[in-house]
């Protein structure tokens, strides 16, 4: 018989064994003076010996609770823990029978001034009135680990291939170190990074805006933030990580972090420089910068289209990139009352790329075939600089500014051969290019809040301000030919192109509270935005005559203007009950649009004046402990750009013209979501399920007429509606026993769309659907080892009506299985194996490949130094082939790809705390 029968064989005859070595302890908490029963209290079994925890439950709605263990000759503690009441103990002398405790009841405590908690009994969750609290000594993580492998063993914690976190279902958009950023919002650089061994307390909450933060209102999101609190003794100290590679084929990696703790003060500095696609940075404890993780392979868009291995599966970019980053992180607290926190970093990355591309144009009349070829050298240099300041003026009385910088320069140069042929294959037409492009972008952006809550209770009012700044400038340069096949004049062209836009968004918001009930405020709202656009466009022919590039070009230079303005006066009501939150607003939105053009000598406005409904709001509703639903609609207007508006030829590509359209139609939008999520912590197991639907009239899409030639002309129209569908439901469980935890999820996620569109002069239509399972298992004995296979198919079909094909099909399967292990002592193995297959790969490129990234790391010299090696893409299957289907075009396109490589490299470890040296890196000593 096959060797995975007796696998399966062998794990089923375990578990019977582990089932048969089992017993069952339970017991209900109440409260001893009221005897109502106490939910969420924290049953937990602790060792005599070390007290170290064995494993732990949650009482549920009528206060019981019940523990599966493993039997045990040891004397063990069952502890019960409750907010606001004294701990309750019992000895047991050993885990032999299956016991009951009765009726427990905790006493309340009655002076909590001059509490003490023993650090070792500290309970592993506790629950508080909007908080989830971990603490982060009671699940076991391998040593050298860093804060991402603590956050997969926390129950309900959900982290995807992609890096995205969720918690009982609900997102994490924010990541916060000791209640401020690191390195921005978005956390990865902390949870990749920073040792899971000085995390004290993992905090849940949910995500707020700083107005609501600083005003005490609900969150009228469903997203969540994760705060990680800092031991105190490791609050005081320094520690980071020194690592460098050298591989073959001159491939390198390294990466520096230091970080100086001192109370209210953090000072972080890291730096990065690899040549193996890794841009930004990471230090993952097992693949260091050649992270092992593949990007998203699949997108759909709301128009119909979707791509399938869009980017490269090695690491997330086409071609091959050398990055370069240095970065700062600065924490304080001025005055005791200015809390101020920033952050600076600058980035360099060099790409080159070689692509092929294959196109099949589909028109009403029938295809057309557009080959491709193309060689690119990128660089870029960025710098960004944030700063956040709160500042509190008193007890009612808050001030926030976060102002931010980025700036961005870059240089391309690229070469491009191309060409179009019919259905015959006879040629219509080709192209050939050699550009040079240099760009400067630079963004100044600003969000303030100021609060203020009077003397009357829930009474409060304020002001939010935001403001954006953005500059762009375009240099290019291009020597290219534009031949046609029939009597079309050819298009040469050898000319600079000066470029620049000027974007200025200011948004001001005052909000005022005043309570009606215990329960309910009204608010009464003012929202004024202000957006203004600039685009300047000039053209320089080369003449042979004075030998440079000074000959205007009017044809292919315009300068357009557009001007915005919104008033937003709205009446609503805001509801805060103890289980029960929501807002809404709603009101007429005025609307201003000016808009201007210079083209050819002629200038052209365009005014109009709006007056929509507007109305936007959010319900959130907590059924008990571990159900919960949350909904919100938004209805609201779009406006066209200035350049889909008017009258403008952009003649800057031979093959395709645009033109603005003055008959537009802002683009009116529905928006509904709806989620529901039950996660039981007694049983660690839940799901949730999310649906959404999106309406949009006279949405604003491209109509392209195209002449035999295959000469593109594009303008815009409105077309009657569209919409965007989705449901999705996911579960997962989690079960451990001693050691060992075996945690598995399911889910399914369901996108339906309907879209419109104009080739041709054709109306057409096009309804899409995405199909997508997926599966994932992790099986894993703490410090020694974890097994993670995971499994994601994906089906699509598009219909169309009135259109060239019918529909178009397609499926792919995404397999991976990831494996950590800690044995022997001392040793790190680290393999990440993945299979992907695409159905509908264009002959001539690869349907499948296999992925297989391995790492063997070693520690030595009191765990100080760690040395590695890896191989990446050890069966050199790696490849970037993409397809990308639209309603118009089903393109396939093949990249450079990072290949096989072996990487050899040496982590130093220093840590230094409270004055001390640590006697070793092993985490979790007794």
């Amino acid at each position: 018989m096959p060797k995975p029968f007796y696998l399966f064989c062998t794990l089923l005859f375990s578990s019977f064994l582990f089932s048969q070595n089992t017993i069952t302890l339970k017991g209900k908490v109440i409260d001893p003076t009221t005897k109502m029963p106490i939910e969420s209290a924290t049953v937990y079994l602790t060792s005599v010996k070390d007290s170290s925890v064995v494993d732990y439950t949650i009482t549920n709605k009528t206060g019981n609770f019940d523990i599966k263990v493993r039997k045990s000759d040891k004397p063990i503690n069952l502890k019960v823990s409750f907010v606001s009441y004294q701990d309750f103990v019992e000895t047991i002398a050993n885990l032999s029978t299956d016991k009951d405790f009765g009726t427990i009841e905790l006493k309340e405590i009655t002076n909590q001034l001059n509490e003490v908690i023993i650090k070792s009994e500290i309970p592993p969750i506790r629950i508080k009135k909007d908080t989830l609290e971990f603490n982060a000594a009671s699940f076991k993580v391998g040593a050298d680990a860093n804060v991402e492998a603590l956050l997969k063993q926390l129950p309900g914690v959900e982290i995807t291939p992609e890096g995205k976190i969720t918690v009982n279902g609900k997102e994490v958009n924010n990541i916060l170190v000791n209640g401020k950023p690191f390195f921005g919002k978005d956390g990865k650089i902390a949870t990749q990074n920073l040792p899971a061994e000085i995390i004290d307390k993992v905090q849940v909450v949910d995500t707020k805006t700083k107005a609501e933060e600083i005003s005490g209102d609900a969150s009228g999101s469903e997203e969540k933030t994760i705060n990680l609190t800092i031991q105190e003794d490791k609050n005081k100290g320094f520690f980071g990580k020194i690592m460098g590679g050298l591989g073959s084929d001159e491939r390198y990696e390294s990466s520096l972090l230091l970080n100086y703790f001192k109370g209210e003060q953090k000072i972080s500095v890291l730096a990065s420089s690899n040549n193996i696609n890794s841009v930004g940075f990471s230090m993952d404890e097992i693949f260091d910068n050649m992270g092992g993780g593949r990007s998203r392979s699949v997108y759909y868009n709301d128009d119909g289209s979707f791509g399938i291995n869009n980017m490269s599966f090695g690491g997330g970019n086409r071609g091959i990139t050398r990055s370069n980053m240095v970065g700062i992180n600065y924490q304080d607290k001025f005055l005791k009352k200015i809390d101020q926190s920033g952050s600076y970093y600058f980035t360099n990355s060099e790409t080159e790329n070689n692509n092929r591309t294959d196109r099949i144009n589909l028109l009403p009349e029938g295809r057309t075939f557009t080959n491709s070829t193309a060689v690119t050298e990128n660089s870029n240099n960025g710098h960004n600089l944030g700063l956040d300041f709160e500042i509190k003026l008193d007890s009612t009385a808050t001030i926030y500014i976060s102002p931010s910088f980025q700036k961005t320069k870059s240089q391309s140069r690229s070469s491009r051969n191309q060409v179009t042929t019919n259905e015959a294959f006879a040629e219509l037409n080709s192209s050939s290019n050699d550009d040079f492009s240099e760009n400067d972008n630079s963004s100044f952006t600003t969000e303030a809040s100021f609060s203020k809550q009077f003397k009357k209770k829930s009474r409060g009012m304020s002001v939010n301000f935001e403001t954006q700044i953005n500059k762009r400038d375009n240099f290019l340069n291009t020597n290219s030919q534009t031949l046609f096949a029939d009597a079309t004049p050819d298009d040469i062209r050898n000319q600079n192109q000066f470029e620049s836009d000027d974007n200025k968004f200011v948004k001001l918001e005052v909000r005022f509270g005043e309570p009606l009930t215990d329960s309910i405020r009204l608010s009464l709202t003012s929202e004024v935005t202000y957006r203004k656009i600039d685009n300047q466009l000039n053209t320089f022919d080369f003449d042979n005559g004075t030998n440079t590039y000074d000959d205007f070009n009017d044809t292919q230079s315009n300068e357009t203007f557009s001007k915005a303005t919104t008033f937003f006066p709205s009446t609503g009501l805001i509801l805060n009950k103890s289980k029960t939150n929501g807002r809404i607003n709603f009101g007429p939105e005025f609307i201003t649009f000016d808009a201007q053009s210079n083209y050819l000598g002629l200038v052209t406005n365009r005014n109009k004046n709006y007056v929509f409904p507007r109305i936007k709001g959010y319900i959130s509703h907590t059924i008990n402990k571990s159900k919960s639903i949350y909904s919100f609609y938004d209805f609201g207007v779009e406006l066209p750009q200035a350049n889909q508006v008017l009258p403008v030829e952009n003649l800057s590509n031979p093959l395709s013209t645009f033109i603005g359209n003055d008959n537009l139609r802002p683009t009116q939008r529905h928006n509904l979501y709806f989620s529901f999520n039950d996660y039981d912590y007694q049983s660690r197991s839940g799901y949730y399920i999310y649906s959404g639907f999106n309406l949009s009239k006279n949405a604003v899409v491209s109509s392209t007429i195209f002449d035999d030639n295959f000469k593109a002309t594009t303008t815009y129209q409105n077309v009657e509606s569209g919409y965007n569908s989705y449901f999705g439901v996911n579960w997962s469980k989690s079960m451990k026993k001693e050691k060992r935890t075996l945690r598995f999820g399911v889910g399914i996620n369901l996108n339906y769309d309907f879209s419109q569109g104009l080739t041709n002069a054709v109306l057409f239509e096009s309804k899409g659907l995405q199909l997508n399972p997926k599966v994932n298992l992790t099986w894993s004995i703490d410090e020694l080892i974890t097994i993670a296979p995971s499994y994601r198919y994906t089906y699509f079909k598009t219909d169309y009506k009135n259109y060239v094909i019918d529909n178009a099909n397609n499926f792919l399967h995404n397999a991976k299985l990831e494996i950590t292990s800690y044995f022997p002592k001392k040793f790190v193995l680290g393999s990440d194996f993945g299979y992907t297959y695409n159905s509908n790969i264009a002959p001539g490129f690869k349907k499948d490949f296999y992925l297989w990234n391995v790492s063997l790391g070693y520690n030595f010299f009191k765990d100080q130094l760690l040395a590695k090696v890896k191989v990446y893409d050890m069966l050199n299957q790696n490849l970037n082939n993409s397809r990308t289907i639209t309603p118009t075009a089903i393109i396939d396109s093949e990249n450079t790809v990072l290949r096989r490589y072996v990487m050899f490299s040496l982590t130093y470890k220093l840590e230094k705390f409270a004055g001390k040296k640590k006697e070793n890196n092993m985490m979790f000593m007794d």
